[in-house]
């Protein structure tokens, strides 16, 4: 029986994060109705520093979520009324001339791109294309990404005729139709959150020209009617109101109602991140963060570790620590710092501030006595110093900052 303890109208909300995918319901006051469905997924990753997927293997777990909530009892699919999607920023695919993906889309975390830096830097003077992109020259970005896999999978690259996100990928393949909105555009280093259009200058320096990119809209400009392939799959969804997607960083500060410069959003899930919200046209961007856009109004500025709820996978894996609750009580009972260990926590490379690509993990002063739970503790303390860092250099911009608002990907 559907839950009629929930008013409509609904909306459903798609979350496509860099290890699952998720969906939920929400009614017209903000409230979750019904359980969540999700499906984890894992991206391959090679010893090069190569983090990718194919685009057709995420669309299909996508989908099968999507599957998994229409198909879920207590939730009345005719009474929602748009979907809204938000998606994890800076990756890309290629696109070939039959609208289907002719690269891996290859994620944030890809530092392969790195080789190409020093040639980027001869290309575009780094201090000017910061202040015009809000964006500095590092992997993560699109210029690194579409430099690199032009010199390093010519053929592949000669193949695309257009460049996307997962969220863009999203509109072509489930309604035939490519935007861009203005929130995923400006996390990928080609764009400007000044004039809210491509950046030319920056362009221009690459192998790629603006009619590859997608046409540019703010989020209120919704695609509608799907295909014959997804309509009859998703009936109840085949007229309503989809979104474009969004960058997950605006929608995480968004929910965590940081959407003024008094409240600072932290967040950690698979990375992290410190970022600040507020409506703006005049902005300067400091040394060492970033500036994106929510919206054609609203700026959002901070920074980012690559380095967060990964680290805690990785080091309770491969140090055989025991249930999380058991490490949540031994980290409990242990003194900061008492480990005499210095880690840098760069097992995906820096971000923010200081934007090392070629950074690697490292991990000093280990003895005899020095025990799992020790690096565990220190690799979580060295990370919680990097977004330290970047608080820092948001108070010297923020400041109407008097709170911090912390939230997690559970």
């Amino acid at each position: 029986m559907p839950d009629t303890r929930h008013q409509p109208p609904m909306i459903l909300a798609l979350d496509i994060g860099t290890s699952s995918v998720r969906a939920i319901t929400f009614d017209q006051f903000g409230e979750p109705v019904g359980a969540e469905v999700r499906l984890m997924y894992a991206m391959e990753t090679t010893q090069d520093g190569g983090v990718e997927i194919d685009a057709e293997r995420l669309l299909d777990t996508i989908c099968r979520v999507m599957d998994g909530f229409c198909a879920q009892e207590g939730i009345d699919a005719t009474q929602i009324r748009g979907v809204g999607i938000s998606t994890f920023w800076h990756n890309v695919v290629g696109v070939g001339g039959d609208g289907y993906a002719v690269t891996p889309l290859i994620s944030w975390a890809d530092t392969r791109p790195a080789s190409v830096i020093p040639e980027l830097r001869d290309l575009l003077d780094e201090t000017a294309n910061h202040a015009r992109t809000g964006c500095v020259l590092h992997p993560s970005y699109l210029p690194a990404k579409l430099l690199w896999f032009a010199r390093a999978h010519k053929e592949q690259f000669r193949k695309a005729i257009r460049w996307m996100s997962i969220g863009e990928y999203i509109g072509l393949r489930l309604f035939g139709e490519i935007r861009c909105s203005i929130s995923m555009a400006s996390g990928t280093g080609l764009f400007n959150p000044h004039t809210c259009e491509w950046e030319p200058e920056t362009l221009a320096a690459l192998p790629i020209d603006e009619e590859q990119l997608s046409p540019l809209t703010d989020f209120l400009t919704p695609f509608s009617g799907l295909t014959d392939e997804f309509g009859s799959r998703w009936p109840a969804l085949r007229d309503i109101h989809w979104w474009p997607a969004l960058g997950d960083g605006a929608c995480s500060n968004v929910g965590s109602g940081c959407v003024s410069a008094g409240r600072t959003a932290l967040m950690v899930g698979t990375s992290g991140a410190m970022r600040v919200m507020w409506p703006t046209d005049d902005f300067t961007i400091p040394d060492g963060l970033w500036c994106y856009r929510a919206d054609g109004r609203r700026i959002l500025m901070g920074g980012a570790v690559s380095n967060g709820g990964n680290i805690y996978g990785w080091m309770r894996e491969t140090l055989k620590l025991d249930s999380q609750e058991a490490i949540e009580h031994a980290l409990a009972d242990t003194p900061p710092a008492a480990h005499g260990l210095t880690v840098l926590p760069f097992w995906a490379g820096e971000r923010s501030p200081g934007w090392h690509a070629s950074a690697r993990a490292t991990i000093s002063g280990m003895t005899l006595h020095t025990t799992p739970l020790d690096i565990f503790r220190a690799g979580l303390e060295a990370t919680t110093y990097c977004l330290a860092s970047i608080y820092e250099r948001l108070e010297a911009v923020n400041t109407e900052g008097q709170e911090i608002v912390a939230s997690g990907a559970g």
